[in-house]
């Protein structure tokens, strides 16, 4: 039987830019279920996005039955299971992409250089080179931290508005990983405003006793990244620190670019 112009659905129809609009929506969609903390009601996206109920519905019922959101018993819904493998997947491919310009910074320091994402309320890290010096710092590739103890953490999180970076941090808690470390909500908020004026995040011995980092955030990555150089505190001194700064700022806007220049153009 032909089909009237009258029943043409979403998923037939084309965007102004040559895409296919349905799935325009649904990632839309998803990004606002992840800028909401995962969980909204159908009138919360109907809100935020300006399309109408019955278009949402149909195109989260899809979503529900491909495993990329679930259903909640309150009828709300949330992101589900199968983000996660393409998560992983997307994280483990922005590593193995960052690794040059790591290397870079690891022959331009001598210091081990580091890629961290923030997942969820946690830093994960996603890439790493390592020095080449016989003491050097090693974080294996897939570890989570709590963000109040690291330098990425800082640098991630002193673009978050104040409030935010408070209810994160009632979420983790705030244990001391050393005596160094920041254990209050007030002092980790006096620390990113140093971040936010000098441009840099320090961790001073606050992860680990002996060792100092310096990290700056990627600017315009399509999720919250940081690039970090990190070693021995008798090399990574404050003398060391006007020289590495200027590095990692270089090398992280150089990765921005480059995430960029990927992105698909209309």
């Amino acid at each position: 039987m032909p089909t009237s112009s009258a029943s043409t659905t979403d998923s037939a129809r084309s965007s102004s830019n040559g895409g296919v609009q349905s799935l325009e929506r649904a990632f839309d969609l998803l990004e606002r279920m992840a800028d909401a903390g995962g969980e909204v009601g159908l009138s919360e996206l109907s809100a935020s996005s300006g399309l109408p109920l019955p278009t949402i519905h149909r195109l989260m019922r899809t979503l529900v039955a491909c495993g990329y959101v679930r259903q909640q018993p309150n009828r709300r819904y949330a992101l589900g299971p199968r983000l996660i493998r393409l998560g992983e997947s997307a994280s483990r491919l922005l590593g193995t992409w960052a690794r040059p310009y790591l290397a870079r910074l690891v022959e331009e320091t001598g210091e081990t250089a580091n890629m961290a994402l923030l997942d969820g309320d946690e830093i994960v890290y996603v890439a790493q080179v390592p020095s080449k010096h016989s003491m050097r710092m090693f974080t294996e590739v897939g570890r989570r931290v709590l963000p109040h103890s690291t330098g990425v953490g800082k640098a991630l999180l002193a673009s978050f508005p104040p409030e935010e970076v408070r209810a994160l941090l009632s979420r983790t808690g705030m244990p001391a990983a050393t005596e160094k470390t920041i254990t209050t909500p007030d002092g980790f908020l006096a620390a990113l405003e140093e971040v936010r004026r000098n441009g840099y995040a320090i961790d001073d011995n606050e992860q680990e006793v002996g060792v100092r980092c310096l990290a700056v955030p990627v600017p315009d990555s399509p999720t919250a990244a940081a690039i970090s150089i990190s070693g021995p505190a008798g090399r990574v001194t404050e003398a060391a620190t006007d020289k590495i700064v200027p590095m990692l700022q270089q090398v992280a806007v150089e990765l921005s670019e480059a995430l960029a220049s990927s992105a698909p153009t209309a």
